[in-house]
């Protein structure tokens, strides 16, 4: 029987060069909620006959996001490679929200902070949209899991 999930997933720490505790609690959630609840279906794998669950570790390398999918024993069963071009501006824009949220959180209105965690959903439902298309033919997900996967996307690009 297939189980067409993420059990595990491991961000590339060497790829991670700065980070503060806002960000770190992001990162926490987004994988918490993401193993609690996902599907993901890399599709040359499950052809093959690995039907699930898979362990997940991501990386950006030479301006790519690589999408390392092994089984649930940590045996690798594929590589995906994804360019990041199309994901620099939603990924700055982002950040650039973000920092908005956390300044707004602890000095703005509560309408404030509300417009502009409205704002932070639209940009973050445009890049999960982004990754849906770019994972089309390679992985079969969800929304909500290409959102989580767009949070920890991001946590690799900071730079401090």
């Amino acid at each position: 029987m297939a189980d067409l999930r993420i059990s595990h997933i491991e961000l590339d720490e060497a790829t991670i060069l700065w980070r503060n505790a806002d960000i770190e609690q992001e990162r926490r959630i987004a994988i918490f909620d993401l193993i609690e609840d996902n599907t993901f279906k890399p599709l040359r794998a499950f052809e093959a006959g690995h039907h699930g669950p898979y362990r997940l570790r991501l990386a950006v390398r030479d301006g790519r996001l690589s999408l390392e999918v092994s089984d649930g024993a940590g045996e690798p069963l594929e590589s995906l490679i994804l360019g990041l071009a199309r994901f620099r501006r939603p990924i700055r824009e982002y950040f650039a929200i973000c920092e908005s949220y956390y300044q707004a959180i602890r000095k703005a209105t509560p309408l404030e902070i509300e417009t502009i965690d409205m704002a932070r959903r639209g940009v973050h439902n445009q890049a999960a949209e982004l990754l849906l298309e770019r994972l089309e033919g390679k992985v079969e997900t969800d929304f909500a899991t290409a959102r989580r996967l767009f949070t920890l996307i991001c946590v690799l690009h900071i730079r401090g």
